[in-house]
């Protein structure tokens, strides 16, 4: 049976969380309370506090250490178990402050996209980029702090148990049985995906992700859950802001779930001639006499390096050399963005080369991994009509 989970600490917070359930069973939900106290005791929650933190990899001592710093952080951990072992899943509800937030959204963002999730929190209106991730949680402002019950408290969580009600109580219709296929696009490669998703037609359902360091968590997340059956990773700019230091980076799991789900992978050089920062006064004095492109007000594109680009390569060499499903990894010797090629800004051979030469150096090719050097731009038809045989070519 289909539940919904209300989560939070119970021995600071278990008037709010009752009611929030309260509020889920009146709409009709079936809904199960569960403590992350992080102190043992009785607990008016159906699932306890104790039971939580026995899922932890090291036992509920692991938890339960009296220090609250190790304390959330470990209980965070045996949540994200807790939840991964149960089938029944529909929905969370989780309230908080900012240790709660931070301790309940890591299981939120480890459940599947689809799954109804709903932080009420004292910081969601604050940058909640790092409780959301990848993922697609919904980060629900308290208002008045998650402290008692009142006239406002009620209003506000009571709405968001209505609105998981609806989630969990309305299952979305299957309607689409074309297989997935993620593709990442930033906007100096956006003809070149534009044009790939024109080939490859009505015979696939296409997933456009932005490669903004989020987006490529993202499909990746996909990956990992089993929502993708294969990828056309265009556009690897994420690695350069990783490497160099820019503000749309990859995390170092870049690629960790083409490698660990063995999907069938198509990879170019999309972007690799840029890192991002935000407004031109916010570009590190370091690079100060670097070339720059400003993108608009609130983007300034620095050109790579020839260093930088050897290091943007060992790295997107190692995760290629750790895939051991189909992998393809087209080189577009003509250009990697729309600011690369003759007369304009980032047109730059020798950093170019240094990135192709040191992939070819270092990614150890066999009958599975193959990387092609085209002599072609990225945003190039011929490149597209390449990207799409080199897919064709590794479906299963």
């Amino acid at each position: 049976m289909a539940q919904a989970y209300v989560i939070g600490t119970f021995d600071t917070k278990g008037a709010e969380l009752q009611y929030a359930a309260e509020r889920l069973r009146a709409a009709g939900a079936d809904a199960v309370t569960v403590d992350v106290s992080t102190q043992r005791g009785g607990s008016a929650a159906d699932v306890a506090a104790e039971e939580v933190a026995a899922h932890h990899p090291g036992g509920a001592d692991a938890v339960f250490t009296g220090d609250r710093g190790t304390a959330v952080s470990a209980m965070a951990e045996a949540l994200v178990h807790f939840l991964g072992a149960r089938s029944d899943v529909a929905g969370v509800l989780g309230l908080g402050g900012s240790g709660g937030t931070a301790l309940i959204t890591p299981a939120m963002q480890a459940l599947p996209v689809g799954v109804g999730k709903i932080m009420v929190s004292t910081v969601a209106s604050g940058n909640v980029a790092p409780y959301v991730g990848a993922s697609d949680i919904a980060m629900w402002y308290s208002v008045t702090d998650v402290a008692g019950l009142n006239h406002i408290s009620r209003r506000v969580i009571g709405n968001a148990a209505h609105a998981l009600a609806g989630i969990v109580l309305n299952e979305i219709p299957a309607t689409e049985d074309r297989p997935a296929v993620g593709l990442t696009m930033f906007g100096v490669t956006t003809p070149c995906v534009t044009s790939v998703i024109e080939r490859l037609g009505d015979a696939v359902d296409p997933l456009v992700f932005h490669a903004t360091g989020t987006g490529g968590r993202a499909m990746e997340k996909l990956v990992d859950d089993g929502l993708v059956s294969s990828v056309l990773d265009i556009s690897t700019t994420e690695v350069c802001d990783l490497v160099v230091g820019g503000v749309m980076a990859a995390t170092e799991d870049r690629l960790g779930a083409i490698a660990r789900t063995r999907v069938p992978y198509i990879g170019s050089c999309g972007a690799l001639d840029m890192v991002n920062f935000a407004a031109p006064s916010t570009v590190p004095e370091q690079f100060a006499d670097r070339t720059f492109y400003e993108h608009n007000p609130q983007v300034t594109l620095m050109r790579t390096t020839p260093e930088e680009c050897v290091e943007i390569a060992r790295f997107l060499a190692r995760k290629l050399n750790a895939c051991e499903g189909p992998v393809r990894f087209l080189l577009p010797t003509g250009g990697v963005s729309a600011l690369d090629a003759p007369t304009l800004p980032f047109w730059n051979p020798e950093a170019d080369e240094a990135l192709f030469a040191t992939l070819e150096a270092e990614v150890k090719q066999t009958d599975q991994r193959r990387l092609v050097r085209l002599k072609h731009h990225i945003n190039d038809p011929e490149f597209a009509d390449a990207l799409v045989s080199a897919w064709q070519e590794v479906q299963r």
